[in-house]
């Protein structure tokens, strides 16, 4: 695992470029008195922010299959691996180990966008043997992070959705989910589409380090009230909840609801793999007093350890202080009169593509 130095990462959620947990090898410096290590110290201080690389890929399938319990949707789409938006708690980091990349930097520099994500998902949405449900697109990464702007997967994806009428959902935490308004809003007039924005926060300094490319916490806001001004059912997101960083659930609520946000849902941090070594760091760096304190309540909610993968508890966490983080959840959401389940959509409306129903509209 390597750093860049902390001028260079402005608009980055990590400094580091750790090595993935199936790389073969490992290295460090090592000094052997001729002053090697200081050669490379002045490397570093000297490299440039680094740049974001998109990497266009031929994707052979493009509907993922869910079994896990604890997620509501059965089927989800992602156009984009890795993302730029950078949020340091971000439990799909591991996922770029699959690709022989860090978690770390690469996980936000190089960004892969699945070019033909509309022709596969036609030939699927075509198989006889394809049954719809509940269906959900960036489930993992961010379907409207900034490169989306100028390759429009996202919206050949609701292209397809709507020609097909299969519902579906959709969870972000950018402002470009605007642009697609046009395609949104039909559908979710015939209860086939609705949105869920994450606000992890209402403090901009905070979200700036720990989701440094995502849109502001009050232009989510505004992107919420837009949706829900053209009828789109809206929902908010307050994940993850993380003990001492983000403490402002209530506010986050509130305004939500103000906005026009009428569901809501949370989760705590979840640390998998290589990313708990990459958020003890970000711990480290940005907030080093208060480190060992978040540390031992993350601890506290994972039975002792960093993370717990058990689907009972993985979401939510258990123990004292998980218990308390549900009963604020509990108390502000009733409050306001948020229903905390899901937009029922119509499952039923569903036309597989090239049939003769579509030839007929």
């Amino acid at each position: 695992m390597y750093s860049i130095p902390v001028h260079a990462i402005k608009g980055r959620g990590t400094a580091n470029q750790i090595a993935h947990r199936f790389s073969k090898d490992a290295r460090e410096g090592f000094d052997d008195g001729w002053g090697t290590l200081d050669d490379e110290a002045l490397q570093q201080s000297e490299r440039l922010p680094p740049v974001t690389q998109v990497i266009l890929e031929d994707a052979k399938s493009i509907i993922t299959r869910n079994d896990s319990p604890d997620i509501y949707f059965d089927y989800s789409i992602n156009p984009y691996r890795g993302c730029e938006h950078g949020c340091i708690y971000c439990y799909a980091r591991p996922t770029h180990s699959y690709l022989n990349l860090s978690p770390g930097l690469d996980f936000e520099t190089k960004i892969v966008a699945k070019r033909n994500i509309a022709a596969i998902l036609r030939n699927e949405l075509s198989s006889a043997a394809y049954v719809p449900r509940l269906l959900n697109i960036g489930s993992a990464t961010d379907c409207y992070q900034p490169v989306e702007r100028e390759l429009g997967l996202t919206r050949q994806v609701i292209e397809v959705m709507r020609d097909t009428h299969h519902a579906f959902s959709l969870v972000t935490k950018s402002s470009g989910v605007e642009r697609d308004v046009d395609l949104i809003a039909p559908m979710a007039a015939q209860k086939l589409a609705a949105v869920y924005v994450t606000i992890t926060t209402l403090d901009a300094k905070l979200a700036r380090i720990l989701e440094p490319r995502a849109a502001a916490p009050h232009r989510r806001l505004r992107t919420i009230e837009t949706l829900a001004q053209a009828g789109v059912p809206v929902g908010v997101s307050v994940a993850p909840q993380i003990p001492f960083i983000n403490e402002d659930m209530e506010q986050v609520l509130e305004a939500a609801w103000a906005a026009g946000a009428r569901s809501a849902f949370y989760t705590v941090l979840r640390l998998p793999w290589e990313l708990n070594p990459l958020f003890q760091d970000w711990l480290q760096q940005h907030y080093p007093q208060r480190a060992a304190r978040v540390m031992a309540r993350i601890r506290e909610m994972r039975g002792g350890r960093d993370y717990d993968s058990d689907f009972a508890t993985r979401m939510k966490g258990h123990g004292v202080w998980a218990q308390l983080i549900a009963t604020r959840f509990a108390k502000a959401a009733h409050t306001l009169g948020f229903n905390r389940t899901r937009v029922e959509l119509d499952m039923q409306a569903f036309r597989p593509p090239g049939g003769v129903q579509e030839a007929l509209f």
